[in-house]
């Protein structure tokens, strides 16, 4: 792999959906569902940061709850296996008070043939007031946003190639917890990027809240190749894509990409793009080191520096669980709004 930088801004270019601009906001700028981070203002993503902060000591108390959505039915619907999505969200609608459905897809009435609106309509019949999807299919979150009752929220935990708002809210609530703000930061993602709709939404995200030096580093075969929608330089050399960075955060390196030819080895991508304690001392000495996990030990990331004293990634799963308690209460705050405003008319 030859070393090679390229300044030209760059940017992934997002699935094309049938979906409206802007199906998560009501005309009034409630956030009905949670789909995407495209199309949200700073507003909305601070109001969400500024929400967890308050639900973030919950889980130090004798009892673990508040009732922000007592006599309220969350169901998870996992059309992909997830452990840290699945559980923190599990754990942030049952410290809401929320009755919880967990649908098992591998022996629902779907595996058997049922068609995915008709399972959304029978589990609407049964009092459902919020789904939560994570599906392969790109777009998958709008699609369903567009089938449920006007009275129902969806919450995307991760749509195909597309997106995953919530990730990137709490990995924003982690920068900001250790950095404070985002203006003056340099932050850089390591990693496939092409593919990956964690770093779609995180991208989104920084930019959104004030990010002016995003780095994008990989090899050239994962990182994107057209657009100009998001102020993002590449680098295919991770020491000059993460030097004097504030923020280096990882992605998980899926074996299909190797299958599909796009990389060698695990070994060679150690080789050249692992994060090593040499490589970090690239970065700044206050820089943190972030990975949505799972994480490959030996592949993304060497155990020194995954259990080193630079690394948050523990942290980002025990902040979870709060932006993800935050986003469940907007939205399902917003739709006690939607009926007063129905009523008063």
């Amino acid at each position: 792999m030859t070393d090679k930088r390229n300044s030209t801004p760059d940017i992934l270019t997002p699935p094309l959906i049938n979906a409206p601009i802007d199906p998560q906001l009501t005309d009034s700028g409630l956030l009905k569902h949670f789909l995407t981070i495209d199309g949200l203002s700073k507003e909305h993503l601070t109001d969400i940061l500024n929400l967890a902060d308050s639900f973030l000591n919950i889980g130090d108390r004798t009892i673990k709850k508040v009732p922000l959505l007592r006599g309220k039915t969350v169901a998870t619907l996992f059309f992909e296996n997830s452990t840290r999505t699945r559980t923190t969200f599990d754990l942030a609608a049952k410290r809401l008070s929320a009755d919880l459905l967990n649908i098992n897809i591998s022996t629902s009435a779907t595996a058997k043939g049922e068609t995915l609106v008709d399972t959304l309509h029978n589990l609407e019949a049964m009092g459902v007031d919020m789904f939560i999807v994570r599906h392969n299919a790109s777009g998958s979150a709008h699609f369903i946003a567009e089938h449920v009752a006007p009275d129902i929220s969806v919450i995307n935990a991760g749509d195909g190639r597309h997106s995953h708002p919530t990730q990137a809210m709490l990995d924003m609530y982690t920068i900001r917890h250790f950095k404070k703000s985002f203006e003056n930061l340099s932050v850089a993602i390591v990693g496939d990027i092409l593919h990956s709709r964690v770093a779609r939404s995180q991208i989104h995200a920084l930019n959104t809240l004030g990010c002016k030096d995003i780095r994008m580093v990989g090899p050239k075969t994962l990182l994107p190749k057209e657009g100009h929608l998001w102020p993002a330089t590449t680098y295919t050399n991770v020491e000059e894509g993460i030097k004097d960075c504030d923020v280096v955060i990882l992605l998980r390196l899926q074996k299909e990409r190797m299958a599909a030819g796009l990389l060698p080895n695990e070994h060679e991508y150690f080789q050249y793009y692992g994060m090593t304690q040499e490589r970090m001392k690239f970065a700044k000495p206050d820089a943190i080191l972030m990975h949505p996990g799972p994480i490959n030990r030996g592949v993304e990331i060497d155990s020194r520096v995954a259990d080193g004293k630079q690394s948050v990634i523990l942290d980002q799963v025990h902040f979870g669980i709060a932006v993800r308690m935050a986003v469940l209460s907007t939205v399902m705050d917003s739709q006690a709004k939607l009926r007063r405003q129905k009523e008063q008319d």
